[in-house]
């Protein structure tokens, strides 16, 4: 549907799609991988429906509707420059928005004392525990790290922020490289960071490799979801498996993950192991810590048994 009346009236419409679709009963499932599946069937059936009210934008985003804010400078900062006047989802451009508030105020970050700025389609660091496990893990040296998919940039700047001279911090999201660099000259910090894109690695050895790899091992739906699903595992596989050749003797590599794939079923902690073992590595110790976002205490949500029991850790490797 084409809107052309009142835009908000419009965004009224649109909230009344949101509650009827959210009204729809959960399907009864055995498993906690079926839970899984079934939860993510519903939300991308509710994101395809809600997607289908549509709004006009003109060449430079303005938007030709009665009493229609000034979403331009959110619009430039997603789409680019602009050129032909086109159409947009409304349920998509109110993201772009809420991307855009985010990118203004920024994340309070407590390990930096300072704020990070994501921008939009780069995963924003709200889920401040692994942030804190890489701010307290015991640092087996000050003189070089790399951070494999950097995202914002934040665990970069931690790094630095303790002590670390020099860091590589990499991404392959032309995205999330722009966010990094804008978000270390903001902290002051882009002398002591090279942001490099690469898929995973950089060249050369460091006696400390950093990952955050997505946690779950399923198929992304949107663009910002690569930050959260890992089809296969293929980012964690390719860090392990690659690891060994980019450390230092004595060097560790931390493996920062949450445990919620194993309590959804999707992936087994002997799996986990099997494949740090495989890839010559072993395991010299593990700190971890309780989730304590507001979905591991909501009792509605169809995924609340994995959430109230998972644990994120970060696991200190090194080479057999």
């Amino acid at each position: 549907m084409l809107w052309r009346g009142d835009f908000q009236n419009a965004r009224q419409l649109l909230q009344a799609m949101a509650r009827r679709a959210d009204k729809k009963p959960h399907k009864p499932a055995p498993t906690p991988a079926e839970v899984f599946n079934f939860h993510r069937q519903a939300q991308s059936q509710r994101a395809r429906t809600l997607s289908m009210l549509l709004i006009p934008l003109e060449s430079d985003f303005g938007i030709p509707l009665r009493r229609a804010p000034d979403f331009r400078q959110a619009c430039r900062e997603a789409y680019g420059a602009g050129g032909d006047a086109s159409v947009t989802s409304l349920r998509e451009l109110l993201g772009i928005v809420g991307a855009h508030e985010w990118r203004k105020k920024g994340v309070e970050i407590p390990a930096l004392g300072a704020r990070i700025h994501p921008h939009y389609g780069v995963y924003s660091p709200v889920r401040g525990e692994y942030v804190g496990l890489v701010a307290k893990a015991p640092l087996p040296t000050t003189t070089l790290a790399f951070d494999i998919g950097t995202g914002t940039g934040v665990l970069a700047a931690v790094l630095v922020r303790r002590g670390i001279e020099r860091v590589v911090a990499t991404d392959q999201d032309p995205r999330a490289l722009a966010c990094a660099r804008e978000n270390l000259e903001r902290l002051g910090l882009a002398e002591r960071v090279e942001v490099v894109q690469a898929d995973l690695f950089p060249e050369g050895r460091a006696p400390l490799v950093v990952c955050n790899p997505p946690w779950i091992p399923a198929r992304p739906s949107s663009p910002i979801e690569h930050a959260v699903y890992d089809p296969e595992s293929r980012m964690l596989h390719g860090f392990l498996n690659g690891l060994a050749a980019h450390l230092t003797p004595e060097g560790e590599g931390w493996l920062i993950l949450s445990d919620l794939a194993e309590h959804l079923g999707l992936r087994s902690r002997d799996a986990l192991l099997a494949a740090i073992d495989a890839a010559g590595l072993k395991v010299v110790g593990r700190m971890e810590v309780r989730p304590q976002h507001p979905r591991a205490a909501d009792e509605t949500d169809p995924l609340h048994a994995a959430r109230a029991a998972e644990m994120t850790s970060l696991w200190r490797l090194m080479v057999r």
